[in-house]
């Protein structure tokens, strides 16, 4: 009976504590969940805004959080390390249609010859401007305009069989702000400006589940538009972490972190960026994908596919934007990108592994001599594939140890 009547006291000394510690934690936690989605106050201090509105493509796609993804052209906004581990060459077009008339005009060119990576591009964003009079009466029309060019040379470093290995990466890039005389004294003049991006990147496996060349986890790091103000405006510069994850074949998850730098007045630097994304490959053609952008008051959703039809992928991606007064701006971006081969990067790989097994069938056959000759040839092809070094460096451990047994059995 003691028990019985123990066990509701004890039971509501528990509630009760509960209760209070959730109101002192819930005030705190509100606090900080509200201040992810509110209005940064240091947003809109920087100039060249169109660096920061993506042409389109897989990384605007999985929510920008493609600092670690970067598999294709669409690398070229998010880290310039890609580049040199890219496995086509490849040539895009991106259509953006953004708020209101602002449209987004985009190319990217990428190539790699080995562990070395190239890549060019550049964008267009434009808004056709009408100027009136005080009476209504049309006074003057035009585009105000942004362009940026960039070049971007990225290589790989220590890239082998199980290390896929740290590449190293920068864009150079130029833009330009055109501004028509109508709103020249209202919106501020024309304007150049120069900056640089850089990048590094590596992949490895961790808790992988599938077996696959491929490596499932990657790690990477960006900071995009360092360079001078322009006209007294500091550049958007940005500084971000991303992480992607393939546990399974499929499936990749995505993790970007961002934070905003004014080179100016470091004091006045914009809210930590948060966006994370997903990519599932249904079949070899067909491809899905979506994510979510935090940015200060901004809340970013998309989502999207992808189709391969013969040698050109095609990339649609809606987009919503939710703002503080809840006005959704939809928006949809398109990507055209042709593949123009390897440069016989698959059919190399392919001879090499033929020569490994090769290699491998003669060792069991007690051919040594046989399976060394065609580890080598390999190694000639390929000096990153390390189960043929291995494989080479037992074969001579062998023949080294026949050759000194049968030097004893002579002296015997």
């Amino acid at each position: 009976m003691k028990r019985n009547r123990i066990a509701p006291l004890i039971l509501a000394l528990a509630l009760f504590s509960g209760v209070k510690v959730a109101a002192q934690i819930g005030p705190d936690l509100y606090l900080t969940l509200s201040s992810f989605f509110s209005p940064d106050p240091n947003a809109g201090l920087t100039s060249f805004p169109s660096l920061l509105i993506p042409m389109g493509g897989l990384a605007e796609g999985m929510g920008m959080a493609y600092t670690a993804v970067a598999k294709d052209s669409s690398y070229f906004e998010a880290n310039p390390a890609a580049s040199s581990g890219l496995a086509d060459t490849e040539l895009a077009i991106f259509h953006n249609n953004w708020i209101a008339d602002t449209r987004i005009e985009g190319a990217v060119y990428t190539i790699r010859h080995k562990a070395l990576g190239f890549g060019a591009g550049g964008k267009w964003l434009y808004l056709p401007f009408t100027a009136y009079d005080d009476f209504g009466a049309r006074e003057g029309a035009g585009y105000y305009s942004e362009a940026i060019a960039a070049f971007n040379v990225s290589y790989n470093f220590l890239s082998g069989y199980y290390f896929n290995g740290l590449a190293l990466g920068a864009t150079g890039k130029i833009a330009y702000r055109a501004v028509p005389a109508a709103i020249a004294e209202a919106a501020g003049n024309s304007a150049l400006a120069v900056m640089l991006d850089a990048g590094a990147l590596t992949r490895f496996n961790f808790l992988k589940f599938y077996h696959s060349r491929e490596k499932n986890f990657s790690i990477g790091l960006a900071l995009k538009n360092l360079g001078p103000p322009a006209l007294g405006d500091p550049l958007p510069t940005t500084a971000s972490l991303g992480l992607a994850y393939s546990p399974f074949r499929p499936l990749t998850f995505s993790l970007d972190v961002s934070k905003p730098i004014n080179l100016v007045d470091p004091e006045k630097s914009g809210q930590f960026i948060f966006g994370t994304g997903f990519e599932i490959r249904v079949a070899d053609f067909f491809g899905l994908h979506g994510g979510f952008l935090l940015k200060g008051g901004n809340p970013r959703l998309s989502i999207g596919s992808s189709f391969d039809i013969e040698l050109v992928k095609i990339v649609v991606n809606y987009t919503l934007d939710l703002t503080t007064q809840f006005t959704p701006l939809n928006r949809l971006s398109i990507q055209a990108a042709f593949s123009l081969g390897d440069l016989g990067r698959a059919e190399l790989a392919k001879k090499v592994d033929n020569l490994y097994l090769t290699g491998l069938e003669a060792y069991a056959a007690g051919d040594v001599a046989a399976a060394v000759a065609a580890w080598t040839e390999a190694l000639k092809l390929d000096p990153g594939f390390d189960p043929a070094r291995e494989s080479l460096r037992a074969a001579k451990a062998s023949l080294e140890l026949l050759k000194r047994i049968e030097e004893q059995q002579k002296l015997q």
